[in-house]
């Protein structure tokens, strides 16, 4: 049994490292990584698709993809904050209350307390306002999520919020109100990062257990011959009798011959925002020890900023430092358009704005711009991404991954799936081979 994997980012990799058969990742770039490519350049280190650290609930992953980096791992304690009204407050916000001036703190704990919002009927707007309150809804939780999603939060649906969004337990908002320390987000509060070479380490472990990686090979058209996927690049032809995709859903449907044309307005319905990302080095390292601020003003181009060398002392040259800083974009938006050049100096002035750079200091910088950031939950979703998988598990393409099936999905959990994908296609393999071949 020859298995077909498209695309050689985390899932792929993941997948064929767990392949006991015959299989082969097609992989478009010159190297593998997908969204956990890390860029290297004049001594900086940081990961091209935005920060990517080791965590999760669930502990067996931790320590799984722990493991695959060997003594290559460095351990760190959260230090995140949010930029709100000229201040650096504590996160989770309702976690930081004692950080805003009293007026806001008094309105964030009073309509969290007397809070007469009805449960939520269609949207994430109304589950934020019955889960949290005025206050807190409208100082810090719409505008952020309405500047990461990019759209109104009252288009984005409800399937995705719970366990992603959880709600304060009222005594850690009392106490954070009256200045007593808690943590939300405790799964988060420590993480494990590469202690050299950025999170691209992750899938280059995997890939070292892979035999058949082959780079530079863009899906341009997939289409069944009797029993066997086809796949070209418009160049070289391959042959295999299983086939998994983890490439964007969109690019699978229109690549693949044949795709009905309800499936693919389905495919093509489904939203996603762009992402740019903007990569500074300082000629000094008077940056905070932050590991990341969260900037919901709408005013300021950028919603995270992250400190790559918090999370390992050799993403930075010594006495110097680096930003990157996160921007939501779709094709209209006046951002998308701009030039690098002008990206870069609104990133400085509003870092310079926020105290935390000197434009004299830079050293560096680099924008990278990523097609498929994030995926956009809105009302029509779930069932057009049902259609479309639905599809696709008819006609026998396994999809796997974060863009293939089209879910906003953290490494952990695209690791774990992508292990669970492999051991069904073992089990598969194994039921259609001739008994005498299982004797031997």
């Amino acid at each position: 049994m020859s298995i077909g994997i498209l695309g050689g980012g985390l899932a792929g990799i993941s997948i064929a490292a767990h392949l006991d058969q015959d299989c082969e990742v097609l992989e478009k770039d010159s190297r593998g990584g997908g969204h956990c490519q890390t860029v290297e350049e004049q001594g900086f280190t940081y990961d091209a698709g935005g920060p990517h650290i080791i965590f999760s609930r669930n502990q067996e992953m931790v320590d799984y993809m722990v493991s695959l980096l060997g003594d290559n791992v460095h351990r760190a304690r959260r230090n995140n904050k949010i930029f709100y009204g000229g201040r650096y407050v504590k996160y989770p916000f309702e976690n930081g209350l004692y950080d805003l001036d009293p007026q806001d703190r008094f309105e964030c704990l009073y309509h969290y307390l007397k809070n007469d919002y009805p449960p939520p009927k269609t949207n994430f707007k109304e589950w934020i306002y019955h889960h949290f309150g005025k206050g807190l809804a409208e100082k810090y939780l719409i505008p952020y999520n309405e500047k990461i999603w990019n759209v109104p939060a009252e288009q984005l649906g409800l399937e995705w919020v719970e366990g992603r969004v959880p709600k304060p337990p009222l005594e850690d908002v009392i106490k954070a109100a009256v200045g007593v320390e808690s943590e939300g987000y405790t799964h988060q509060l420590y993480f494990s990062y590469p202690l050299r070479g950025g999170i691209e380490s992750l899938p280059r472990a995997l890939e070292r257990q892979v035999p058949r990686i082959t780079p530079d090979f863009a899906v341009e058209r997939v289409w069944r011959e009797g029993r066997e996927w086809c796949v070209t690049n418009g160049r070289v032809t391959r042959r295999y009798s299983r086939l998994v995709s983890t490439i964007p859903i969109q690019e699978l449907a229109h690549a693949l011959e044949d795709t009905p044309a309800e499936i693919l307005a389905a495919v093509d319905s489904l939203r996603y925002n762009s992402l740019v990302t903007v990569a500074l080095g300082f000629a000094s390292a008077r940056l905070p020890d932050y590991t990341a601020i969260y900037v919901p003003d709408p005013e300021i181009r950028f919603h995270r900023l992250s400190f790559p060398a918090v999370f390992s002392p050799h993403n930075a040259p010594p006495g110097k430092s680096i930003i990157e800083a996160e921007i939501t974009t779709n094709p209209g938006d006046g951002t998308h358009e701009l030039s690098d050049e002008a990206i870069l100096a609104d990133v400085v002035g509003d870092l310079e704005a926020m105290d935390l750079a000197r434009p004299r200091e830079v050293c560096y910088g680099r924008v990278l711009r990523t097609k498929y950031g994030y995926v956009v939950q809105d009302d029509n979703y779930r069932r057009h991404l049902k259609q479309a998988k639905d599809y696709f598990d008819r006609i026998g393409i396994a999809l796997c991954g974060r863009v293939a099936e089209f879910e906003y999905i953290n490494m952990d959990v695209c690791i774990e799936r992508a292990r669970k994908l492999a051991q069904a296609l073992n089990r598969e393999a194994l039921e259609k081979a001739p008994a005498a071949e299982i004797a031997v």
